[in-house]
């Protein structure tokens, strides 16, 4: 699969970019474990043109991070020409464009997945970017905007004639926000358009190998997208390539492997922000996806949700380890809600 010129192999697994979880110390252990390509937080345009700190802090870029999109949302085209331009200059690999994000406070503000009722402005802002950077552009989207209203086949055609140079699709409509099955069939139908000629990248419901294999199987994407499923789980990476490979599914982790992972995701968040205490506020999302289905779990959850500083966490994740020694986490039957 190649984005541009950027050769990224054969079946690229990618993780996708989320809001909150997608900064660096969780990239860096996805690296780790085999991502082969990430993207940064959203970044929005408006903030970025302003020179708000935040936005440009999430662009930073390290060298395991490569290859690496920055992504960018925002409803008015003439911003997201501008934002292009900045973060291009932060030299990711490609850049790009959020037209799938379902939160209400960005779809309802006309950025994101808000972009699918309004079909022509979308192509017409993808179209801008392409021109206004060097760099490839590509985007990231749904099937529609709800049961009724599913056009991402015309939409995908519409992106490629404008310069899109590769296409993630999350297989649900932005009304079913994450609920319900995602539907790999219009993904497929988007594959297998003989109009198509760029990379078409498929996302949704990857929970586990099996399912990453059987959805290849069924639409023959150029590369699968992680998203969810690797939060608390960032081997999920090395556990489909490994299958992919060999049809071998891998053994669940160890708990003490678990903590081992959490620790040095604790530790690469406090380097980068230098601030111990807002790491860990930050890591709590985390902390309550790595143990799933351990017995007698609750109440050193809560207290692990409750430490507010470093020593604290710490003490609680080496008593995790001691007191379940033995065990293996299970990620089999986690919904994603």
């Amino acid at each position: 699969m190649k984005i541009g010129n950027l050769d990224l192999g054969d079946l690229p697994l990618f993780l996708a970019p989320m809001e909150d979880v997608t900064y660096k110390s969780f990239r860096y252990l996805c690296k780790k474990y085999g991502a082969d390509v990430m993207y940064t937080e959203f970044v929005a345009s408006e903030a970025l043109i302003r020179d708000i700190a935040r936005a440009k802090r999430k662009m930073t870029i390290f060298e395991f991070d490569r290859p690496l999109a920055i992504q960018l949302y925002g409803s008015n085209i003439d911003s997201m020409v501008q934002a292009a331009k900045v973060a291009e200059l932060a030299c990711p690999d490609f850049i790009d464009l959020n037209f799938g994000c379902p939160m209400k406070k960005i779809a309802a503000k006309g950025a994101g997945a808000g972009l699918l009722r309004d079909i022509p402005k979308m192509v017409k802002m993808a179209e801008e970017v392409v021109k206004a950077v060097q760099l490839p552009v590509t985007a990231k989207t749904r099937l529609g905007w709800d049961h009724d209203d599913q056009p991402i086949v015309e939409v995908a055609e519409r992106l490629q004639d404008v310069g899109i140079q590769a296409l993630a699709i999350h297989g649900r409509t932005r009304s079913q926000l994450y609920t319900g099955e995602a539907d790999w069939s219009l993904i497929a139908a988007v594959k297998n358009n003989q109009r198509m000629k760029i990379p078409i990248v498929g996302n949704g419901d990857i929970t586990g190998p099996e399912k990453a294999k059987a959805y290849w199987d069924q639409s023959g994407v150029d590369g699968l997208m992680v998203g969810r499923a690797s939060i608390g789980r960032p081997w999920i990476f090395s556990e489909i390539r490994h299958y992919l490979d060999t049809g071998e599914i891998t053994p669940p982790p160890t708990v003490p492997f678990v903590v081992e992972n959490v620790k040095e995701q604790l530790q690469q968040s406090i380097t980068w922000k230098d601030d111990s205490h807002r790491a860990v506020l930050e890591m709590r999302r985390h902390f309550a996806r790595y143990f799933p289905n351990l017995p007698d779990f609750k109440e050193l959850r809560i207290r692990l949700l409750r430490a507010n500083e470093t020593d604290e966490v710490n003490q609680i994740l080496d008593l995790i380890a001691e007191k379940y020694a033995e065990e293996r986490v299970d990620y089999s039957h986690i919904a994603m809600k």
